[in-house]
């Protein structure tokens, strides 16, 4: 029986002696003993009681053990679920009890905090570290290198990714495992990756970018990974001579920028640096091309449809822009209220439609309704033209969503726990321009009559409540919010205000 993921992406290499992974003290890990890893994971958690269709919660460090048990997850047939590190256990409670995963694996040192929730919700709870030990991977321990694939078709459930809105809880994207490979083959093609690739991998792999994007269109092409716990400046640089290509987000590029070492004779081997997650500003384009001779291909993509647009590879990666849709993508622009599709270079919502579109909210039938036109059109929420060269820009989002680092962030979320603070009336949470995590979070805060807040113990108080990168860089304390004559809260006009925060 043919599992659709799986027998595209990795059976191909079983056995095989070509390097998959190229760990940072110089080991290599290669195709086949990487999937003889994968297939002792697989027995691992179907020991745990996961079968076809179950969920697999995963909030554990960035490893080869890590991406091993995403590959088993696909191999057993399961629904794979990777969540933010930086979640706090109030939060990753709102997930779990939402998909209701079978197992859940955390790092030992989330151990105590978890197994309350994962006891609540009827999960086992295994611990994976860094380092690769934990529960999970002694289950692993001396379990078969070879797994019996479970089927599983085009149209089945292969991850869920949560994503925020600027209202209410994260909804579970649903994607299939057609909607995985169909966009996995597609950037193999555009982007020329082949098995002579050597990919610099310092992204995370909690997220669509790092994991779908980058593993599986490497993987796809047979090609090799130098595979980095995280983005550290001096050990990028010290593995740039030994990589072909880079994937990142801006906030990688101005830090690279920023340091001496980074120089034209560095890169002069490199093939190709992408560059999505966020909007990478104009002035960063420019910049990276007078120091390496290199262009940043910058692409457009989402939770809930993996990559959608794409700069050229041969032809004027134009900054400012997303280039084109890919092959297999249609996209178009459309008045957000009618639907009716807008004449070219006027301003509208960016609809697509293709193989890479997700299924669904999971257990959201009318949120999933709401966001499909009839003809099967997504409608992304996202600003967007066209101009008259084909290439699409993004010019805003129709909500308020804050994209920091490449993380989304809702600003409700904030606001709530702002509110809640001692001394303080309400807030409002906007994402203002930033040259290294493209927006920051900032927050205009109002205090109660005769009070006195303080920005510091604001911050203070709520650091141990909410991930890192959701709270505010600045708090500005001011008498009132604007507002329209309807009582809304005009974010427009505090970015005007504060907008300039953080500008060179």
């Amino acid at each position: 029986m043919s599992n659709t993921l799986y027998d595209a992406l990795f059976a191909p290499h079983l056995g095989s002696a070509q390097p998959y992974l190229v760990k940072p003290d110089g080991g290599v890990l290669t195709y086949g003993d990487f999937l003889k890893m994968a297939a002792r994971y697989a027995h691992a958690v179907a020991a745990a009681g996961v079968g076809p269709g179950d969920r697999i919660a995963v909030q554990i460090a960035k490893s080869p053990e890590a991406l091993a048990l995403y590959v088993a997850s696909v191999q057993a047939g399961a629904i794979f679920l990777p969540l933010n590190t930086a979640y706090m256990p109030a939060e990753v409670e709102y997930f779990v009890g939402n998909a209701e995963p079978k197992l859940v694996v955390c790092d030992p040192s989330g151990r105590e905090a978890l197994a309350p929730i994962t006891e609540n919700a009827g999960a086992v709870l295994e611990t994976l570290a860094a380092d690769g030990s934990g529960t999970l991977s002694a289950r692993a321990e001396g379990q078969p290198e070879a797994f019996d694939t479970v089927a599983r078709g085009p149209d089945d459930l292969a991850a869920f990714l949560y994503t925020s809105g600027t209202t209410g809880r994260s909804k579970g994207a649903m994607l299939t495992h057609d909607n995985l490979l169909s966009n996995a083959e597609t950037l193999r093609e555009v982007w020329r990756f082949t098995a002579d690739d050597r990919l610099l991998h310092a992204l995370p792999i909690f997220h669509t970018h790092g994991l779908f994007v980058a593993v599986n269109t490497v993987t796809a092409a047979g090609g090799s990974m130098i595979w980095l716990p995280g983005f550290k400046l001096d050990e990028v640089i010290s593995h740039m001579p030994d990589a072909t290509s880079m994937m990142g987000v801006p906030t990688f590029y101005t830090r690279l920028l920023d340091d001496a070492r980074f120089t034209r004779e560095l890169v002069a081997h490199m093939r190709l640096f992408t560059s999505g997650s966020a909007p990478l500003l104009a002035e960063t384009h420019v910049a990276f091309e007078e120091r390496t001779g290199h262009r940043i291909l910058e692409r457009y993509g989402m939770t809930e449809t993996n990559m959608n647009t794409s700069n050229p590879y041969d032809g004027e990666r134009r900054a400012g822009t997303v280039g084109f849709p890919l092959p297999g993508v249609e996209l178009r622009i459309c008045n957000p209220e009618t639907g009716e599709e807008l004449s070219q270079g006027d301003i509208g919502v960016i609809e697509v439609r293709g193989a890479n579109v997700f299924k669904g909210y999971w257990r959201m039938p009318e949120k999933t309704r709401e966001e499909f036109r009839d003809d099967g059109f997504f409608i992304t929420g996202d600003l967007g033209k066209i101009d008259e060269d084909g290439y699409v820009h993004i010019v805003g989002r129709a909500k308020d969503l804050i994209i920091s680092g490449g993380y989304n962030i809702y600003p409700k979320e904030v606001e709530l726990l702002l509110d809640e603070q001692e001394g303080v009336l309400e807030t409002a949470v906007i994402g203002i321009p930033h040259p290294d995590f493209g927006e920051a979070v900032v927050a205009a805060v109002v205090p109660q009559k005769d009070v006195s807040l303080c920005e510091e113990d604001i911050l203070e108080a709520i650091r141990d409540k909410i991930a890192r990168f959701k709270q505010p860089k600045r708090l500005f304390v001011v008498d009132e919010l604007p507002r329209n004559t309807m009582g809304k809260v005009q974010k427009n006009l505090l970015r005007d205000r504060f907008g300039g925060e953080f500008a060179a």
